[in-house]
């Protein structure tokens, strides 16, 4: 059952628990959103430009990932991890050549395993953490709130993107 209330939802300080009770409410609307899905409505093209719903999930997991990377680690994504999540984080031309042919599970497995280690390293922050302050490179300031709001944003856009998707999958 899906928790319709903000409120800290485990052992973490105040905000950070309201930010994972926010990160996990958006994620099981997205789950409830998916689960049904065959292999071939996850690879479904709308057009030959767009997006499959599998590399929209995949996209869902790789954006977290980089963030984890930005904000518990407070460095850019590495070379080997770039190889790894790059068709994911960019979408596009070699998304739909290489993410397709996965079942449902594989695409909740890998959004179950970037948000596992989301919620550990939450337990291990305190709130000063959301606030602390940080520049992008062309001077751009930031901080740690911001970056995780962004990742629930980000699935809360795409999950839109895959209902539009649904709604135009052919009819069997």
């Amino acid at each position: 059952m899906i928790d319709y209330r903000v409120k800290n939802i485990g052992d973490f300080s105040p905000k950070v628990g309201e930010l994972a009770s926010m990160l996990e409410h958006t994620r099981a609307v997205t789950l409830e959103e998916i689960k049904d899905l065959s292999e071939k409505e996850l690879d479904y093209l709308v057009e030959e430009s767009s997006n499959s719903i599998g590399s929209l999930l995949l996209h869902i997991a790789s954006i977290e990932f980089v963030h984890q990377v930005i904000s518990f680690e407070n460095r850019d994504i590495n070379e080997a991890e770039l190889k790894k999540w790059k068709s994911a984080l960019v979408l596009g031309d070699d998304a739909r050549k290489t993410i397709n042919k996965n079942t449902i599970n594989y695409y909740i497995d890998e959004l179950s395993k970037v948000r596992e280690k989301t919620l550990t390293r939450f337990k291990e922050l305190n709130d000063d953490w959301l606030y602390e302050e940080k520049e992008w490179g062309n001077g751009v300031p930031y901080n740690n709130y911001f970056l995780w709001f962004h990742v629930f944003e980000d699935e809360i856009s795409h999950r839109g993107q895959i209902r539009m998707i649904k709604r135009m999958l052919p009819k069997n």
